[in-house]
Formats: C-alpha cells, sequence, structure tokens
C-alpha cells in the first residue's frame, strides 16, 4: 500500500509575505504554520510532500523551508507559471495574476502519483483533519473518483477581528457534498453567525455548519478530470484579466455532472489562519495551548 502525498498550495507564499523572509514564527521554537502542517502529515501517515511554488522562489524556499525536512519525510517540487496552458490557449495581454488552484493542482501532475491530499501553505488545520484525511486517503484506489474534503465547523474558524470568506457545505444523509455556498463577508456573533450580502441580504448562521478550508483528499484520477474543467474554464473566462479558477468550483462542476463524489470528512479541530493583523497573537496562544496540552512537542523538529 503506497503512502499519500501532502500537496501544498504555495505559490502565492514569497508575494503575500513580500518575500520569505518576512514568514511570521508562530510555534514556541520559531516553527511556521507549515512546519505542523507537514509535521501532523508525518505521524498522519503521509510518505511524500510536494510544495507547488513560483519557479523565482525555488532557493529560497528550498534553504529556509523545505531543508528542514529532508530525512523526515520525501520532499518533492511543482512550479506554477500562468503560461502552464493547454494546446490552443495563451495568456492574455497584460495579464501577470495566477490561474487559480485548481491549474495550481494541475502544474503538480507529474509530481504525484498517490492519493493525496491538497492544502494552504499558511493555514493551520489540526492534528484530527490529517488523521481524518490520511485515514481515508490510505484506502483509497488509484483510479476511483470518491474524493474527500475535510469539513470544520464554522464556528471553530471565525476571526474575532472582522469578516471571512468561507465556503459553506451542503450535505445528503450520507454526508456527501451535495453543494458549496461561497460567503463573503461572515461575522462572528455571541451566538452563532451571519453573512451579509452585497446586496444588503443577511443569512443567519448558527456555527455548527461544516465549511471548506481548502483540505481536500483526491486520487489521481482528479488531473484529466480538472483538465477539462480548466478548459472550459479559459473557453468561458481565459479573456479577462483577474478571473481565477478555485478547486471548490471545479469538485463543484464535477459533482452537478455527476463525475465524481465527494465526501465531507468532519473534523472538530479548529483551523488557525492569519486573516487580520490582530490574529496573529491570537495564533500563537492557541499553539502554545496545544503545545501545553501535549499535542504537540515544544521544538518540532530537535
Amino acid at each position: 500500500m503506497m503512502k499519500p502525498t501532502l500537496l501544498v498550495l504555495a505559490a502565492g507564499m514569497g508575494s503575500r509575505y513580500g518575500g520569505l523572509k518576512q514568514i511570521d514564527p508562530m510555534g514556541p521554537s520559531g516553527e511556521t504554520i507549515l512546519d505542523y502542517s507537514v509535521y501532523d502529515a508525518i505521524r498522519a501517515g503521509f510518505g511524500k510532500v510536494v510544495f507547488i511554488i513560483r519557479p523565482d522562489f525555488e532557493n529560497d524556499f528550498r534553504e529556509r523551508i523545505a531543508a528542514k525536512f529532508e530525512g523526515r519525510i520525501n520532499v518533492g517540487f511543482a512550479f506554477q507559471t500562468i503560461d502552464q496552458l493547454p494546446t490552443g490557449f495563451l495568456v492574455p495581454l497584460g495579464r501577470d495574476k495566477p490561474w487559480g488552484t485548481t491549474h495550481a493542482i494541475l502544474c503538480a501532475r507529474t509530481a504525484v502519483d498517490t492519493p493525496f491530499a491538497v492544502i494552504n501553505a499558511d493555514d493551520f488545520y489540526g492534528r484530527d483533519s490529517y488523521a481524518n484525511l490520511g485515514k481515508f486517503l490510505s484506502l483509497a484506489q488509484g483510479s476511483s473518483t470518491d474524493y474527500a474534503m475535510v469539513g470544520f465547523t464554522l464556528r471553530n474558524t471565525l476571526s474575532e477581528h472582522g469578516t471571512v470568506a468561507r465556503g459553506v457545505c451542503q450535505t445528503d444523509a450520507a454526508g456527501m457534498l451535495t453543494d458549496i455556498q461561497e460567503l463573503t463577508k461572515i461575522s462572528k456573533l455571541a451566538s452563532g453567525a451571519k453573512n451579509l450580502a452585497d446586496d444588503g441580504l443577511v443569512t443567519p448562521l448558527n456555527g455548527s455548519e461544516p465549511v471548506s478550508m481548502n483540505m481536500w483528499g483526491f486520487t489521481p484520477a482528479i488531473f484529466p478530470q480538472l483538465a477539462d474543467d480548466f478548459r472550459n474554464f479559459l473557453t468561458a473566462r481565459g479573456s479577462e484579466m483577474k478571473s481565477e479558477a478555485y478547486i471548490p468550483m471545479s469538485v463543484g462542476n464535477l459533482i452537478r455532472a455527476h463525475a465524481a463524489t465527494c465526501r465531507v470528512l468532519r473534523t472538530d479541530s479548529t483551523w488557525f489562519g492569519v486573516t487580520y493583523r490582530e490574529d496573529k497573537p491570537i495564533v500563537q496562544a492557541s499553539i502554545l495551548e496545544q503545545v501545553a496540552s501535549g499535542d504537540y512537542p515544544a521544538n518540532l523538529w530537535s
């Protein structure tokens, strides 16, 4: 049985942080959020991690981030550039914006040959999430189109300091994903939450809804499916300067076409991310609490 692969969407890290040197330490020994992700993946049974990055910060990424994982897990790289397009398509003149997460995953298709997880590089997903997804992927067949998504409880993903965007999931009685509704201005309330749409429509939420935080489980069968979906996207919106193909949109298209299924794996893990500057000390304190409770060592790589 082949161990699953962890595919890390890291192509935007350099631009988001103004260069890799600006990535903030979050753990007590200087660990970044990405350190905790790889650590959790290793103990959940993953055998390889592949980083999707921009070619222009490959050397910096290898030296500052990936080097610490060598000898602990197999490390690979894939490179996302906007000119990696299907035959017959060209980058519109003047466009410099990446094509989104669907395109990023496609850029890694030659680096992945096992069932694999997809995560964001700067999101803290928690031990339980990797354990659940790792178990699912370890049993998956390479040709299967039965996929999975880790469903976080909405209240465990909200910020105290402003609104957030979340993909609120709808599931059937068997726990299979039927729809994702993108709500872009969710605010936390004393009881539950609410979303305020641009047109003023308020959607009340009780806080227990499962939401997508871009933690997915796929097999290599997804690659030709995403390739077809991305071609359709380019045909419809490829001339736009800022259009992007996002993986939740692509998975939704596959489900509606009855080309795939997606199981929602519920987790009680608390998602952490620095959406606002004020979130950083909260994330650091939360990690310290988990270190104190024994979930993580004080120094991950000692």
